[in-house]
């Protein structure tokens, strides 16, 4: 069989020799099915893939992971805590591209036993532009229903069903599963208007502020109390009959204040339309939850002045943008999204101070109760903590942080007590101090209990002296700090038109690189494996970031699916590499690397070398010049060290593409960008 290397080639392979590219994964000569593109495995019928899992898995297993009544353990169920994170290789999945939850088993299979964990963003019902960050309650989001399954396995008739099953399965393929956990919700979300006592609130009229004192949620509960009364429940349970009873959770639950409020879960439309005539009533007297911001100063919001910066919904309501008072570099608002009022505010927040030594307990414990219930419910092994760079405190991170100090904190304390080895993965940079937040982001994480952090490695041209200086530096945060930055490949929110420039070029190099860089994590997102270079942007279909919303118009608008790439080329040559990574992964898996040549900005030649503890007769090399070919490197003295030049003197002559004369070993034709691995 002729081994493909374009996409017409990998597609003709598949459909003329399914069987014979199954049976490797079958038999176990290998971790995943070759030759089969993402694209193509997410279209496998349902009966081919339960026929697979069956004999993969075995019978009892896979009827055991199919049933959504059981529970099958995690790989990590036995570990002590979450540091596992520090080294595991991550695979971050935008669900909305792949359309269903069932679909993630499908694009499993194209997944090495080296990628062995999954993060799946955010599940939950989606609020303005449906956006994926958004969550407009805390329903599991229909639109990752799969009727297919639910066809074939009647049973699986609920999306919380097809969930459970489909993190069995994999738990049962040896990955684990992470979720998102969101500091924030739609800003007029169920969750917000079922319960304004967990948000802050303030009142606009047009350009103006009115009021954004402590307390205007007390307002805001008779407001909507009062259209309660008015337009009757909408179902017909018993609720208490006053303003204060009706929002305190012990006396009513808040399931059923959602049920009063806004109707039946299995009624999607009608509880939106409920939840528009509540907004329409507090938007009429101008009251609004306060928009989440980022970066310092955070906190001093005003209303755009600007007549052209603002939103007309489909029901004609005017919203108003709104910006920081006094900005910084960084500084944003997200006008769709409302955060948790996690601290009482000082002075009557006339200033917009929040108090940090007065914690408000109550909204802290809810919101990591309903995470607690997401991650025993479905099982989820970890959390991937958005907008963990958030530190608002101006004087930087407390000397000895106590658990109300990060909300992502809590939650993970809170859950580790039911689930000792659940671990906490943070979306963070690593800028530069008082840039996206106060302080210095490094001395957050540890405050944050942080395991593992994504890093921006994803935004920097392989090669460049940023790039190398930045890794760097990671590689030592991972040796000396109690959390451990990611290599990181691709990021669903990365893949968007602005960040093209990062993968012209040097692709195979990232996953070479966070494959066999052992002793740190790595991340990539789905359609990384087929992505075709843009030179200049290709339509909005082709980026997965474009599908964290639902846009039909302006410049984040998607007109259809999400569109794979054509990239056969790019697939063929990391294939290779996850083959070998395969192959070596039993004897490298949490080892420590050793440099022979380091990553430094002194490296002329952008050359590094390593050799990885239990593997000592392999050699890695990288030529991260993805623009000039190495025809000739000394690998001598200060270059490369004492310990390589004796490996090469000891062993030059069984390797490739490396010659001897008159004592200096040179690498012949590294070309750029391009990774070898010795075995000597």
């Amino acid at each position: 069989m002729n081994i493909p290397n374009t996409h017409d080639d990998f597609c003709q392979l598949w459909a003329n020799n399914q069987q014979h590219l199954i049976a490797p994964y079958l038999n176990g000569q290998s971790q995943f099915i070759p030759h089969l593109l993402p694209e193509l495995a997410v279209k496998i019928p349902t009966a081919q893939i339960a026929y697979l899992l069956e004999r993969k898995l075995g019978q009892a297993t896979f009827y055991q992971a199919i049933n959504p009544n059981n529970t099958v353990d995690s790989p990590v169920k036995s570990l002590p805590d979450g540091q596992w994170l520090k080294t595991v290789n991550m695979v971050g999945i935008n669900v909305r591209t792949i359309q269903s939850f069932w679909n993630v088993v499908k694009y499993s299979l194209t997944l090495p036993a080296s990628q062995s964990s999954i993060h799946l963003l955010p599940i939950w019902e989606c609020g303005v532009v449906a956006s994926l960050y958004g969550m407009a309650g805390w329903n599991i989001n229909p639109e990752f229903y799969d009727a297919e399954l639910a066809s074939y396995y009647p049973h699986l008739d609920t999306v919380e069903k097809q969930l459970k099953v489909v993190v069995n399965i994999l738990h049962a393929l040896g990955k684990t599963v992470g979720m998102d956990v969101i500091p924030h919700t739609d800003r007029y979300s169920e969750i917000a208007l079922a319960n304004p006592q967990y948000f802050e609130w303030l009142q606009r009229k047009e350009f103006e502020i009115l009021n954004h004192e402590e307390n205007l949620h007390l307002k805001v509960q008779e407001r909507i109390f009062e259209f309660l009364q008015k337009v009757g429940a909408s179902v017909d349970i018993p609720y208490p009959d006053n303003v204060q009873a009706f929002f305190d959770n012990t006396q009513i639950s808040e399931s059923d204040r959602i049920l009063v409020l806004f109707g039946q879960k299995k009624d999607l439309w009608g509880r939106n339309g409920r939840r528009n005539q509540f907004i329409s009533y507090l938007f009429e007297e101008g009251y609004e939850p306060v928009p989440a911001t980022m970066a310092p100063p955070y906190r001093g919001l005003a209303v755009d002045p600007h007549d052209e910066a603002k939103t007309v919904d489909e029901d004609g309501r005017v919203w108003r943008d709104y910006v920081i008072a006094k900005p910084q570099a960084m500084s944003r608002v997200f006008g769709p999204l409302g955060r948790f009022k996690l601290h009482e505010a000082k002075n009557n927040n006339a200033d917009w101070e929040i108090d940090f030594e007065k914690p408000r307990v109550e909204v802290w414990e809810y919101v990591a109760n309903r995470y607690l219930s997401f991650a025993l419910d479905f099982n989820f092994d970890f959390m991937r903590g958005d907008m963990s760079h958030v530190q608002m405190r101006p004087e930087g991170t407390p000397e000895n942080p106590d658990l109300y100090y990060d909300i992502h904190k809590y939650i993970k304390h809170f859950i580790r007590q039911h689930k000792p080895s659940f671990g906490y993965f943070a979306e963070s940079f690593l800028a530069p101090p008082n840039e996206m937040a106060y302080g210095v982001e490094e001395e957050h994480l540890e405050g944050s209990d942080t395991d593992s952090t994504l890093g921006d490695l994803q935004s920097m041209v392989v090669g460049s002296p940023r790039f190398i200086a930045e890794f760097a530096r990671y590689h030592e945060l991972a040796q000396t700090r109690s959390f451990a930055p990611n290599f990181t490949i691709m990021t669903a929110d990365k893949d968007d038109p602005r960040f093209d420039e990062f993968y012209l070029k040097g692709n195979e190099l990232r996953l070479f690189m966070a494959l066999f860089l052992t002793d740190m994590p790595s991340y990539m997102s789905l359609g990384y494996e087929q992505r075709d270079p843009h030179p200049v942007p290709a339509p909005n279909e082709n980026y997965t970031k474009l599908y964290v919303f639902q846009l039909d118009e302006g410049p984040k608008a998607t007109h259809g699916p999400y569109i794979w790439g054509k990239n056969g080329t790019l697939f063929h040559n990391l294939e290779q590499i996850k083959v070998i990574a395969d192959q070596l992964m039993p004897k490298i898996i949490h080892q420590k690397i050793h440099w022979l040549i380091s990553p430094s900005a002194e490296n002329q030649h952008k050359v590094i070398a390593w050799k990885i503890e239990g593997l000592g007769n392999y050699v890695f090399l990288a030529n991260l010049d993805i623009e000039q070919d190495i025809t000739a490197i000394e690998l001598k003295g200060a270059l490369i060290g004492t310990e390589l030049k004796n490996i090469f003197s000891t062993f030059a002559s069984p390797l490739q593409n490396v010659t001897q004369s008159n004592g200096v070993f040179i690498v012949n034709s590294l070309l750029a960008g391009e990774c070898k691995i010795f075995e000597l």
